[in-house]
């Protein structure tokens, strides 16, 4: 059986709020899993994150895959420095994750990019032609 650490969604329509499930890859999205490792509200602002840490490298352990958007939560989170020093064999057991989650860099160079077109489009309509 290969289990994948990924996210399960729940909420009501518009509202997201997924959890952090150990599942059998086979298994659809939001079907049956193994065990809840922690929750993810995106909505939130900043959205917040919560993961059990000793269960999750225990899973891990075990050989469980992460999805890539679990991967891209561990990581800012602060998780996935916790898991590396785990695989090296130090305690991680004083190690406190992030709560919350702000958005993701390459997505605020995106809007600052796009404002920069926009006020460089206004400015050539706003200069009259000679």
């Amino acid at each position: 059986m290969s289990v994948k650490i990924r996210l399960r969604r729940g909420g009501k329509k518009k509202q997201p709020m997924f959890r952090l499930v150990a599942t059998d890859s086979r298994m659809p999205r939001d079907g049956r899993f193994l065990e809840v490792l922690g929750w993810y509200r995106p909505l939130d602002k900043p959205a917040k994150v919560k993961i059990d840490v000793p269960r999750t490298i225990d899973w891990l352990k075990r050989g469980a895959v992460p999805s890539d958007t679990v991967n891209a939560l561990f990581k800012h989170s602060g998780f996935a420095t916790v898991w590396d020093k785990a695989q090296k064999g130090e305690d991680v057991s004083g190690m406190a994750l992030k709560d919350t989650i702000t958005e993701r860099p390459h997505k605020v160079k995106a809007k600052a990019r796009a404002r920069m077109t926009e006020k460089a489009a206004a400015g050539a309509a706003e200069t009259p032609a000679a």
